[in-house]
């Protein structure tokens, strides 16, 4: 009996302290508000699959807290990201959504890079882009292949280096010799669709799946003629369209453009907290991130919004970071004068 007794003394702090533990996490998030600093403009791709989330998450947060969107925009989203990393509470309530392909510039030694894409802690990504090369009905261009062999140059709107805006027509002009001048510095693809529509730029690299949601218009009027898929592989909702991939000639051309093409793609949409956020915050966070990509109310919301939904956890896209930090020296400076 008292080995009895003396089992359970042992036994019940474990089970109480298991007890506040969870009720603790319950009662940290309850009347709190989780901030989500999105890096790019209001009314972009990015900042529509955020708020998107924010509609949804919360019901699969202990304590079910409230989730509002910011946008921080500027450099590409590289401000929001450096603070993220230099100024933002590691306490579990502020997350950041920025272009996944700055982790990429930071690799590169891109000057104004304040963060260590290894240290940011990962929550998912709610989609896989596939980017396309779209151009404006006044070109004249109805395919890629008569675009190159002319050597007509078009502007494309961008938003900074490390955004698939910029980063990928660079690249696709290195590679296949796409006849593409990039001018950045815009806010977000919100702001360089209205560039596209009053004639500023005439062409687009964008992932199909914001396209379809954010430029519709421009595409059911034809306005937009997508004449290029910047992947790997092809698209079933664009069975007619070339794989730039594909029109890679040497083994260099194909490594250069598989490295830009993957920081755009399985890394682009990263939700991310702070390096410091304690690590059961961040599975909280994590398992309520994966938790929404399966709610039937967002997934009916993202469907009415035309928003693809691809996602991984936080564990791949971590895995995909470090990834992208292995490449080869001679890779990374072939990419630096190629991305400049």
């Amino acid at each position: 009996m008292k080995k009895a007794t003396k089992l359970i003394v042992l036994i019940l702090p474990f089970f109480f302290g298991g007890f506040g533990y969870a009720l603790g996490q319950t009662n940290f998030y309850e009347g709190k508000t989780i901030r989500i600093i999105v890096g790019l403009s209001a009314g972009g791709g990015y900042d529509v699959y955020a708020r998107t989330i924010a509609r949804h998450m919360g019901k699969h947060i202990p304590g079910n807290p409230s989730l509002v969107v910011e946008n921080m925009t500027g450099a590409g989203s590289i401000i929001a990201a450096n603070h993220l990393f230099k100024i933002a509470k590691g306490d579990g309530l502020t997350i950041g959504h920025y272009l996944g392909g700055i982790a990429l510039q930071q690799l590169l030694g891109k000057p104004g890079i304040e963060f260590d894409a290894l240290k940011f802690k990962y929550i998912g990504v709610p989609a896989q882009d596939n980017f396309i090369i779209g151009v404006h009905k006044s070109t004249g261009i109805t395919d890629v292949n008569s675009w190159i062999a002319s050597k007509q140059i078009v502007k494309f709107g961008g938003v900074g280096a490390g955004s698939g805006s910029d980063d990928i027509p660079k690249v696709l002009a290195a590679t296949i010799n796409l006849p593409a001048q990039v001018v950045s510095g815009y806010k977000g693809t919100a702001d360089t669709r209205l560039a596209f529509n009053t004639g500023e730029v005439q062409a687009t690299s964008n992932s199909w799946e914001s396209t379809k949601s954010t430029w519709r218009n421009e595409l059911e009027s034809g306005t937009l003629k997508v004449v290029l898929l910047a992947t790997l592989k092809g698209h079933p909702e664009l069975p007619n369209t070339p794989v730039s991939y594909n029109m890679a000639k040497t083994d260099e051309a194909r490594k250069l453009m598989a490295t830009v093409l993957r920081a755009n793609s399985p890394t682009v949409r990263p939700f991310v907290a702070p390096p410091a956020t304690p690590n059961d915050r961040l599975q909280i966070l994590r398992k309520a991130f994966m938790d929404t990509m399966k709610d039937p109310e967002f997934l009916a919301e993202t469907k009415k919004a035309r928003l693809d939904i691809e996602p991984s956890d936080g564990d791949e896209l971590e895995q995909n970071i470090r990834e992208m930090f292995k490449l080869e020296p001679a890779l990374v400076n072939k990419l630096k004068d190629i991305l400049k």
